[in-house]
Protein backbone atom coordinates (compact mmCIF):
# COMPACT_ATOMS: atom_id res chain seq x y z
CA UNK A 1 0.00 0.00 0.00
CA UNK A 2 1.37 3.84 -0.91
CA UNK A 3 1.12 5.48 1.90
CA UNK A 4 2.93 8.94 2.10
CA UNK A 5 4.65 9.58 6.11
CA UNK A 6 2.08 12.49 6.59
CA UNK A 7 -1.01 9.61 6.13
CA UNK A 8 1.06 6.39 7.72
CA UNK A 9 -0.54 5.47 11.00
CA UNK A 10 1.94 3.09 13.02
CA UNK A 11 0.60 2.87 16.37
CA UNK A 12 0.13 -1.19 16.58
CA UNK A 13 -2.54 -0.55 19.45
CA UNK A 14 -4.83 1.67 16.88
CA UNK A 15 -3.76 -0.46 14.04
CA UNK A 16 -5.44 -3.82 16.25
CA UNK A 17 -8.34 -1.03 17.10
CA UNK A 18 -9.49 -0.31 13.42
CA UNK A 19 -9.60 -3.91 12.38
CA UNK A 20 -12.01 -5.13 15.34
CA UNK A 21 -13.70 -2.84 14.28
CA UNK A 22 -14.09 -3.16 10.64
CA UNK A 23 -13.26 -6.76 10.93
CA UNK A 24 -15.59 -7.99 7.61
CA UNK A 25 -11.91 -7.97 5.46
CA UNK A 26 -10.90 -9.14 2.19
CA UNK A 27 -8.29 -11.49 2.07
CA UNK A 28 -6.48 -11.88 -0.89
CA UNK A 29 -3.58 -15.36 -1.57
CA UNK A 30 -1.55 -16.09 -4.82
CA UNK A 31 -3.74 -19.37 -6.21
CA UNK A 32 -2.81 -20.96 -9.03
CA UNK A 33 -0.55 -18.27 -10.98
CA UNK A 34 -3.36 -15.79 -9.83
CA UNK A 35 -4.43 -13.45 -7.15
CA UNK A 36 -7.53 -14.69 -5.41
CA UNK A 37 -9.59 -12.93 -2.91
CA UNK A 38 -12.19 -14.25 -0.24
CA UNK A 39 -14.42 -11.67 1.52
CA UNK A 40 -14.65 -13.03 5.14
CA UNK A 41 -14.74 -11.80 9.03
CA UNK A 42 -11.72 -11.98 10.34
CA UNK A 43 -11.12 -12.02 14.41
CA UNK A 44 -7.52 -11.05 15.67
CA UNK A 45 -5.37 -12.67 18.79
CA UNK A 46 -3.63 -9.76 19.60
CA UNK A 47 -1.30 -11.20 22.07
CA UNK A 48 -0.31 -14.30 19.73
CA UNK A 49 3.32 -12.45 17.95
CA UNK A 50 4.70 -9.33 17.74
CA UNK A 51 1.81 -8.01 15.27
CA UNK A 52 -0.90 -10.75 16.58
CA UNK A 53 -2.98 -13.08 14.13
CA UNK A 54 -5.48 -13.72 12.24
CA UNK A 55 -8.44 -15.62 12.73
CA UNK A 56 -11.16 -17.20 10.12
CA UNK A 57 -13.23 -19.91 8.17
CA UNK A 58 -14.42 -20.32 4.81
CA UNK A 59 -16.11 -23.04 3.19
CA UNK A 60 -14.53 -26.21 2.01
CA UNK A 61 -15.33 -26.40 -1.31
CA UNK A 62 -13.74 -22.50 -1.83
CA UNK A 63 -10.23 -22.78 -3.74
CA UNK A 64 -9.37 -20.30 -1.73
CA UNK A 65 -8.77 -23.16 0.79
CA UNK A 66 -5.89 -24.39 -1.08
CA UNK A 67 -3.30 -21.56 -0.44
CA UNK A 68 -3.49 -22.34 3.35
CA UNK A 69 -0.56 -23.94 3.17
CA UNK A 70 1.95 -21.67 5.82
CA UNK A 71 4.32 -20.88 2.85
CA UNK A 72 3.15 -18.19 -0.01
CA UNK A 73 2.46 -14.18 1.61
CA UNK A 74 -1.11 -13.60 1.92
CA UNK A 75 -2.80 -9.80 2.85
CA UNK A 76 -5.88 -9.54 4.73
CA UNK A 77 -7.18 -5.40 3.92
CA UNK A 78 -9.56 -3.72 6.20
CA UNK A 79 -11.22 -0.85 4.99
CA UNK A 80 -12.66 1.35 7.43
CA UNK A 81 -15.20 4.68 6.61
CA UNK A 82 -14.17 6.51 3.26
CA UNK A 83 -15.87 9.58 1.14
CA UNK A 84 -15.89 11.81 -1.49
CA UNK A 85 -14.34 14.85 -0.86
CA UNK A 86 -15.14 17.56 -3.85
CA UNK A 87 -12.61 20.13 -4.84
CA UNK A 88 -16.24 22.86 -4.19
CA UNK A 89 -15.21 21.92 0.04
CA UNK A 90 -12.05 23.96 0.07
CA UNK A 91 -11.27 27.30 1.07
CA UNK A 92 -8.18 27.92 -1.43
CA UNK A 93 -7.88 27.32 -4.62
CA UNK A 94 -6.63 25.37 -6.92
CA UNK A 95 -7.92 21.68 -5.99
CA UNK A 96 -9.02 18.76 -7.53
CA UNK A 97 -11.56 15.96 -6.04
CA UNK A 98 -10.33 12.97 -4.14
CA UNK A 99 -11.14 10.31 -1.60
CA UNK A 100 -10.36 10.36 2.28
CA UNK A 101 -10.31 6.91 3.86
CA UNK A 102 -8.91 4.76 6.57
CA UNK A 103 -7.46 1.28 5.48
CA UNK A 104 -5.04 -1.30 7.09
CA UNK A 105 -3.04 -4.14 5.56
CA UNK A 106 -1.75 -6.84 7.33
CA UNK A 107 0.75 -9.40 5.30
CA UNK A 108 1.54 -13.26 6.50
CA UNK A 109 1.33 -16.50 5.55
CA UNK A 110 -1.75 -18.48 6.35
CA UNK A 111 -1.95 -22.19 7.54
CA UNK A 112 -4.81 -23.85 8.09
CA UNK A 113 -6.10 -24.96 11.10
CA UNK A 114 -6.92 -28.78 11.61
CA UNK A 115 -7.67 -29.36 14.91
CA UNK A 116 -11.40 -29.65 15.55
CA UNK A 117 -11.45 -28.62 19.01
CA UNK A 118 -10.11 -25.19 17.83
CA UNK A 119 -12.15 -24.69 14.83
CA UNK A 120 -15.16 -25.19 17.18
CA UNK A 121 -13.84 -22.84 19.30
CA UNK A 122 -13.51 -20.33 16.56
CA UNK A 123 -17.01 -20.96 15.48
CA UNK A 124 -17.85 -20.17 18.85
CA UNK A 125 -16.12 -17.02 19.80
CA UNK A 126 -17.35 -15.58 15.72
CA UNK A 127 -20.90 -16.28 16.98
CA UNK A 128 -20.01 -14.42 20.41
CA UNK A 129 -18.90 -11.63 18.82
CA UNK A 130 -21.28 -10.72 16.43
CA UNK A 131 -24.30 -11.74 18.18
CA UNK A 132 -23.12 -9.72 21.00
CA UNK A 133 -26.31 -7.76 22.36
CA UNK A 134 -28.97 -9.66 20.83
CA UNK A 135 -32.11 -10.33 23.10
CA UNK A 136 -31.48 -14.30 22.50
CA UNK A 137 -28.11 -14.43 21.16
CA UNK A 138 -27.44 -17.67 19.05
CA UNK A 139 -24.78 -20.10 19.90
CA UNK A 140 -23.00 -23.44 18.29
CA UNK A 141 -24.84 -25.11 21.53
CA UNK A 142 -28.23 -24.06 20.16
CA UNK A 143 -27.66 -26.86 17.31
CA UNK A 144 -24.97 -29.27 17.67
CA UNK A 145 -25.81 -31.50 15.82
CA UNK A 146 -25.89 -29.64 12.54
CA UNK A 147 -23.01 -27.44 13.70
CA UNK A 148 -21.01 -30.94 13.92
CA UNK A 149 -21.80 -31.94 10.47
CA UNK A 150 -20.71 -28.20 9.20
CA UNK A 151 -17.58 -28.54 10.92
CA UNK A 152 -16.89 -31.39 8.17
CA UNK A 153 -17.53 -28.43 5.00
CA UNK A 154 -15.14 -25.48 6.98
CA UNK A 155 -12.15 -24.88 6.11
CA UNK A 156 -10.19 -23.02 9.36
CA UNK A 157 -7.20 -21.11 9.48
CA UNK A 158 -4.94 -18.31 10.85
CA UNK A 159 -2.63 -15.92 9.44
CA UNK A 160 0.50 -15.05 11.87
CA UNK A 161 0.94 -11.29 11.21
CA UNK A 162 4.52 -10.16 9.17
CA UNK A 163 3.89 -6.80 8.09
CA UNK A 164 1.39 -4.24 9.54
CA UNK A 165 0.25 -1.13 7.87
CA UNK A 166 -1.97 1.56 8.34
CA UNK A 167 -3.27 4.69 6.44
CA UNK A 168 -5.30 7.61 7.28
CA UNK A 169 -5.77 10.01 4.26
CA UNK A 170 -7.72 12.91 6.19
CA UNK A 171 -6.67 15.90 4.56
CA UNK A 172 -3.56 16.32 6.91
CA UNK A 173 -1.53 17.46 3.85
CA UNK A 174 -4.02 20.53 3.46
CA UNK A 175 -4.27 23.79 5.64
CA UNK A 176 -6.48 24.24 8.12
CA UNK A 177 -9.34 25.87 6.46
CA UNK A 178 -9.47 23.94 3.69
CA UNK A 179 -9.58 20.87 6.14
CA UNK A 180 -12.35 22.84 8.00
CA UNK A 181 -14.20 23.33 4.75
CA UNK A 182 -14.04 19.80 3.97
CA UNK A 183 -15.50 18.76 7.78
CA UNK A 184 -18.63 21.47 7.72
CA UNK A 185 -19.13 19.90 4.31
CA UNK A 186 -19.09 15.90 5.19
CA UNK A 187 -21.37 16.77 8.09
CA UNK A 188 -24.23 18.41 5.71
CA UNK A 189 -24.05 15.01 3.26
CA UNK A 190 -25.74 13.63 6.01
CA UNK A 191 -24.66 10.02 5.37
CA UNK A 192 -22.98 7.65 7.58
CA UNK A 193 -19.87 7.19 5.78
CA UNK A 194 -18.94 10.89 5.54
CA UNK A 195 -19.84 11.61 9.28
CA UNK A 196 -17.10 8.96 9.86
CA UNK A 197 -14.62 10.79 7.92
CA UNK A 198 -15.52 13.98 9.72
CA UNK A 199 -15.36 12.56 12.51
CA UNK A 200 -11.70 10.89 11.81
CA UNK A 201 -10.52 14.51 10.88
CA UNK A 202 -11.84 16.27 13.46
CA UNK A 203 -9.70 13.92 15.79
CA UNK A 204 -6.76 15.06 14.10
CA UNK A 205 -7.44 18.24 15.25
Amino acid sequence: MYVPPHFAETDVASLHARMRAHSFATLVSWLDGAPFATHVPLLLDAERGPLGTLVGHVARANPHARAFDGAAPSLAIFAGPHAYVSPRWYATSPNVPTWNYVAVHATGRVRAVEDAARVRALLARSAALYEAGADAPWSPDAAPAYVEKLLRGIAAFELPIERLEGKRKLSQNKKPSDRAGVVAALRAQGDEASAAIAAEMEALA
